[in-house]
């Protein structure tokens, strides 16, 4: 259901699963100059800059407050690691300096996305790699689908929350044409499916959902019966998701690369 996670949201354990996957796809070398954009806190920048050793990588967000806690969790023993509070859709990069770009579901709301991405392409060096983890459609992500219905009634919003939309990039035709329009070149998509968690227990996972922007909207649009009606459903939803390790909620994701042209 995430719109973009608020600083109580812990947005690292939820991808917990996809972390490790993203990782290996993104095939950090030790000279890589790598930029990470919509970085949030910082855990897959502080993972490249591990792997990037004589190299460095950049963190790039617009929350401040998601920045100061990368900053805290930063380990003293990685210095060539940096953050940097930047829209990447507009900021002016240092022309062709890195070597590769990372996003973890952080490119999904550019207004403007063929020109977000070709700032990106001016960022990298000719034949830089690009490297995205992307949603794919709403019908296939339960956490999305079945938390929504829970809510109001419906598998998907009429609208997306706050007018922006976690699957603008689901479809591999539309990505593929806009990241070409911007540059890019041999672009690929690789199919990945792993659970979000939410929580060790329902109880966890009901705090969890209500922390995110388009179920907390939801639920404050509602009169006070409709809202602890919707309550009792989210709680359902939950407990039915429920494992001996926590609870899940079935997931699809695209993983995309491709290169600036040169």
């Amino acid at each position: 259901m995430v719109v973009r996670p608020s600083d109580a949201f812990d947005y690292d354990a939820e991808l917990r699963r996809y972390n490790q996957r993203f990782r290996v796809a993104a095939g950090v070398r030790p000279r890589d100059r790598v930029l990470d954009v919509g970085c949030g806190t910082g855990q897959v920048t502080r993972e490249a800059a591990r792997v990037a050793v004589e190299g460095s990588a950049l963190g790039v967000d617009i929350s401040e407050r998601m920045l100061d806690q990368a900053r805290l969790l930063g380990d003293e023993d990685v210095r060539n690691v940096d953050y940097l509070l930047a829209d990447a859709q507009v900021h002016r990069f240092p022309p062709s300096r890195f070597d590769l770009c990372l996003s973890r579901f952080g490119v999904m709301f550019f207004a403007d996305p063929v020109a977000a991405f070709t700032n990106i392409a001016r960022a990298l060096r000719p034949g830089g790699r690009l490297v995205l983890l992307i949603w794919q459609g709403r019908e296939r992500n339960e956490w999305s689908t079945e938390i929504h219905r829970a809510l109001a009634g419906t598998a998907a919003p009429s609208v997306p929350a706050l007018g922006k939309d976690p699957f603008s990039l689901a479809d591999p035709a539309t990505t593929e044409g806009i990241l070409t329009a911007a540059g890019f070149e041999r672009v690929r998509f690789a199919d990945v499916r792993e659970p979000v968690y939410y929580g060790p227990d329902r109880a966890a996972a009901h705090s969890a959902v209500l922390s995110l922007y388009e179920p907390s909207y939801l639920v404050s649009t509602m009169d006070t019966e409709a809202a602890e009606m919707a309550h009792d459903c989210l709680r359902a939803t939950l407990a039915a998701h429920e494992t001996g390790d926590g609870v899940y909620f079935d997931s699809r994701a695209w993983i995309v690369s491709a290169f600036r042209g040169r």
